[in-house]
């Protein structure tokens, strides 16, 4: 079977160690499903470099799982960790230096540290952007201190891929149902609303060329593009945006297929945002490589928009060569 070209996007790893920071995310799991999560999060070999293989995936943007360095408490530990992860990162590349590439780990605990690491990451290490675990105990970034972070992804033209995590504090509305409160619904609720948090804090309207990477096929923002509009308008609580919540949303923030094989939400997401913001992803090792490999390639859409997906719009954005 003749496979049609990929970049995967949402792929993660964890370095040696970085266990200790996976600790909150052990509740959602069972110790047996763990242990083989581990095995393949370590794995830069045959195990993730056979399925790459199968699925047509030829480069694999890989990304600390989390909630790695945004898990640290102390600042310190947080630079050293983040530094220690992207050394790590940098040496897996290098022994695969047409397979992988990297996003950043940044010590978001420290704005002008995290501005830093991530010119160092991309300037010195050839890094492709960065992927933050989502708020830092607790801080979200559309508070202006994080501003020197933002004004260091615009000079570098990279992205920053937003991941999900936990809530600060689990809402009431979850409370009790432990279910909820993971990759079922939490942390898609969680991502969206910080992402929100940064369009309507204006983040955008200071960085313009800025680019948030979104998986999840956009933590379902793109199938509210009209509501956030009409209900803004409306509603706009002292708030003034340069342009409609909708137009961010496809130019500033573009987004992935991780963890979301429908194609009805595919063709939805690409008719409210365009066929050029929208980025085939696994979520490897959480999904399965197969599956989201054959999804892409069935999905109805035609083969100019499956190429863009599957790998155009990722060398434009992470300015990855073409084959």
């Amino acid at each position: 079977m003749t496979r049609i070209r990929k970049i995967a996007l949402e792929e993660h790893f964890m370095a040696p160690g970085f266990e200790r920071y996976s600790k909150t995310f052990l509740q959602h799991i069972d110790k047996a499903t763990y242990a083989e999560l581990a095995r393949r999060l370590a794995d830069f070999d045959e195990l993730r470099l056979a399925q790459m293989d199968r699925a047509g995936i030829d480069v694999t943007v890989l990304s600390q799982t989390g909630p790695g360095v945004q898990g640290e408490r102390d600042t310190p530990k947080a630079i050293a960790s983040a530094r220690e992860n992207n050394d790590f990162l940098a040496g897996q590349v290098a022994r695969q230096p047409t397979r992988y590439a990297g996003f950043a780990a940044l010590p978001m605990q420290s704005p002008a540290d995290a501005a830093a690491e991530l010119s160092r990451a991309v300037e010195q290490l050839g890094f492709k952007g960065a992927l933050v675990n989502g708020h830092t105990l607790g801080r979200y970034y559309d508070d202006p201190v994080f501003d020197v972070v933002w004004e260091r992804f615009q000079a570098l033209d990279v992205p920053m891929y937003l991941h999900p995590t936990d809530f600060p504090v689990v809402p009431v509305s979850l409370a009790g149902h432990a279910e909820l409160n993971g990759a079922t619904w939490g942390w898609g609720v969680e991502t969206a609303t910080h992402a929100l948090r940064l369009l309507f804090g204006g983040v955008f309207d200071r960085f313009p060329g800025l680019k948030l990477i979104l998986g999840h096929m956009g933590e379902g923002l793109p199938f509210q593009r009209w509501r956030f509009d009409s209900r803004f308008a409306a509603y706009p609580h002292g708030i003034r945006l340069q342009r409609a919540p909708s137009e961010y949303i496809g130019s500033n923030i573009v987004i992935t297929t991780s963890g979301v094989c429908s194609p009805a939400a595919l063709a939805g997401a690409i008719a409210e945002m365009g066929e050029e913001a929208v980025m085939f992803s696994v979520d490897y090792p959480y999904e399965s490589t197969a599956v989201a490999a054959d999804f892409i390639e069935a999905a109805p859409m035609s083969e100019r928009t499956r190429a863009l997906v599957c790998h155009g719009n990722a060398e434009r954005i992470l300015r990855l060569g073409a084959a």
